[in-house]
């Protein structure tokens, strides 16, 4: 059974993807860049929990990096990295801080990804965040606004890429 998150994208846009020039890389790496200051701002005004939203970065890095693989649509990102950050909290809260809990939800991260196809490796340091520094349920609500501002990064780095492909066909 082919794993759909495991999937690269097209091979005619990586193929374009390989070939963009120094302007058309500098614009895509823009996205993500703003996208992690969003979340880095919003963190900043509604929490003092900065290490929980790390993961993030390594995510819209990814998607900046191929916007097309399996590991970066929407329902992968959001399904690992919210199924990460509720694992990890849970672990925390039955087991506490420690190396314990942060295996388990370890763990229980990869299993879930496997099972439920949604590999996105970056989540797994979520479920380690929030399994050894998590004491606060309000984590997750403000995490879940920051994985969808992410997903939003996904839409618009597909759409990036498909406009600089178009551009460079012309030119």
């Amino acid at each position: 059974m082919e794993q759909e998150s495991l999937r690269p994208g097209e091979r005619i846009t990586r193929t374009i993807r390989q070939r963009l020039h120094l302007k058309g890389e500098l614009m895509l790496a823009a996205l993500p860049t703003a996208t992690v200051l969003l979340v880095l701002f919003l963190v900043e005004t509604l929490s003092e929990q900065r290490l929980l939203f790390a993961s993030l970065a390594s995510s819209a890095f990814l998607i900046y990096m191929d916007p097309e693989h399996g590991t970066n649509r929407v329902r992968t990102l959001v399904i690992s990295q919210l199924g990460a950050a509720v694992l990890g909290l849970m672990a925390f809260m039955v087991l506490g801080p420690g190396y314990t809990g942060a295996a388990l939800s370890m763990v229980a991260t990869i299993l879930l990804m496997i099972l439920s196809d949604a590999v996105h490796p970056p989540a797994v340091s979520t479920a380690l965040s929030f399994s050894l520094r998590a004491g606060d349920e309000s984590n997750i609500a403000l995490f879940a606004i920051a994985v969808a501002i992410t997903a939003g990064l996904v839409v618009m780095q597909r759409a990036a890429v498909w406009m600089l492909a178009r551009y460079s066909a012309r030119h």
